[in-house]
């Protein structure tokens, strides 16, 4: 065993074209063969330890799992697994997960998994806690997730930087989002993160993705670090953390900026992969930054004209798309790709993501026309009602605002306008906004003493995590419906749903009848911070 040990822990420190070179040498060699039968002879008389981390090692060097050997060692720990210790549990749950399923292995796996469950209750160490709740997988029942939750939860108090990191890793392989474990290991992070490698600190990002989690606290002081320590990171490493923090929708806004500052000074870095990610991250998290905003574009537009020639229709649309988003206008691209859609070789029927494309087409072409300079607030709108039909969710504001205004008549619900944009609820003010107009003795004719409010209801994940900042698509609406002569109101779906009818009540009129709400001309399409 100690002999097999050893070799296991020389090997797995090689590189990938090492250890092919070296397990040819391994298998070839005479004493090896030796070894491997003379396991195969004491395997029932060895101790329970020494089972384990022979079959440990042997599995993990690549002796097949078809041989004599690996299938002896699986029937003999299947004899002894009662006799196993905490710690050989542990050694054998990770075994277990680098083979196939086959009858030795299904039979070991369930003999172990009501063992764990048995022996749950006396297992004090964090480290074979999530060492099990990682080799146990995400298809293990839920009663024993939580039983395995709670134990790690006595000991939490124990909880040591690595094994906080261990543990994030362990809940993603067990499909399983524990609140109070992510939140004390997340604490642990925060207090050690001057520690933390540049990989672990992108698989703490990606598990938390993952498990579908947000901390604010976490994901701040993961940027600060990052930003404080910007000069000591490789430039595509920031990309790297800027391109996880855009799936969490989460904007680090300080570090955006002083990334943007690198991309200005020296854009020869970005190639078009890393184009392709700049442009994503910051029209998706909506940051433009601030006094060199022209720059900044300038800057992206000068490089997504370099890669003209060899970009794909695909990778064109969306970095067209992107910059779109954030109110800039490449004309040079732009140009390019109107000439491929308008010989078809944008949108094919056969395309798995023709409907994202045409939503995309269709956003850049909105854009081309309102974000225009030339583009003036129109006198009039066209608008029709879309459906009588009102969705459940928005039932209670239909309520609050009938109460709030006396008369169903006072506004318009589901109000569809040019350029596909639907507002929720249209209300129409005097020009002091403090009077509410009957919407039938507005709706005929142009008045520019009529000030028009749209009030959008949108759900949190349309905000970027932890603000009111909203992300791209939103902010790129309301832009639009600024231009098109409307004050946009933004309401949180969950927060209004939660509030009594008088709370709600209040709040619309709060939001209707304040100056702030709505300052008119001028609104910048990024609301930035």
């Amino acid at each position: 065993t100690n002999c097999l040990t050893a070799v296991w822990r020389l090997f797995k420190n090689l590189s990938e074209d090492q250890q092919r070179y070296e397990k040819q040498l391994i298998f070839e060699h005479p004493a090896f063969v030796k070894l491997c039968q003379q396991l195969l002879r004491d395997s029932r008389r060895m101790t329970r330890g020494d089972l384990v981390f022979s079959l440990h090692a042997v599995v993990s060097l690549g002796v097949p799992q078809n041989t004599l050997l690996v299938q002896t060692l699986l029937r003999v720990c299947q004899e002894k697994l009662n006799q196993l210790d905490n710690r050989c549990i542990s050694v054998l749950a990770t075994t277990l997960v680098g083979l196939d399923k086959d009858k030795n292995v299904s039979a070991l796996q369930a003999g172990l998994q009501l063992l764990v469950e048995q022996r749950i209750p006396s297992i004090r160490d964090i480290f074979i806690l999530q060492n099990l709740m990682k080799c146990m997988g995400k298809d293990v029942p839920v009663f024993l997730k939580k039983k395995l939750e709670m134990a790690v939860l006595k000991e939490i108090d124990h909880l040591t930087f690595p094994n906080a990191l261990r543990v994030f890793s362990a809940l993603v392989a067990m499909n399983y989002c524990s609140i109070p474990i992510l939140n004390a290991c997340s604490k642990k992070i925060q207090e050690n993160v001057h520690d933390a490698a540049f990989r672990q600190l992108i698989l703490i990002l990606e598990a938390c993705y993952n498990l579908q989690y947000r901390n604010v606290n976490l994901f701040s002081a993961l940027a600060d670090y990052v930003n404080s320590t910007a000069c000591l990171w490789d430039k595509r490493q920031i990309i790297l953390f800027l391109s996880a923090f855009e799936t969490l929708g989460f904007q680090p806004s300080e570090l955006m900026g002083v990334f943007a500052e690198k991309v200005t000074e020296d854009p020869e870095f970005l190639n078009l992969k890393n184009l392709l990610i700049v442009l994503r991250v910051y029209s998706r998290l909506n940051y433009v930054p601030r006094g060199q905003k022209h720059l900044f574009f300038e800057t992206l537009h000068s490089c997504l004209n370099k890669y003209l020639p060899q970009i794909s229709n695909t990778e064109l649309l969306k970095a067209v798309y992107s910059l779109c988003i954030l109110g800039y206008l490449p004309h040079r691209a732009l140009d390019e790709l109107l000439q491929k859609n308008s010989r078809g070789e944008l949108l094919l029927s056969d395309d798995l993501y023709k409907e994202q494309k045409e939503m995309m087409l269709h956003c850049v072409k909105a854009c081309m026309e309102l974000d225009s300079p030339s583009f003036t607030k129109p006198a009039f709108v066209l608008t029709e009602n879309f459906s009588s039909l009102i969705s459940l969710n928005l039932r209670k504001a239909r309520e609050a605002l009938i109460e709030l205004l006396g008369d169903e008549n006072m506004f318009r619900q589901n109000v569809q306008l040019p350029y596909k944009y639907n507002i929720d609820f249209e209300i129409r003010m005097d020009s002091d906004r403090k009077k509410v107009l009957p919407i039938a003795a507005t709706d005929d004719h142009a008045d520019s003493s009529v000030q028009r409010l749209a009030v959008l209801f949108v759900p949190l994940s349309a905000f970027c995590v932890g603000t009111m900042h909203p992300q791209g698509k939103l902010a790129m609406k309301k832009r639009h419906l600024n231009k098109l002569g409307y004050h946009v109101i933004l309401v949180l779906s969950k927060k209004f749903q939660e509030m009594t009818n008088e709370d709600a009540v209040e709040f619309l009129k709060g939001k209707i009848y304040s100056e702030n709400a709505f300052p008119f001309s001028g609104m910048t399409g990024q609301d930035n911070n």
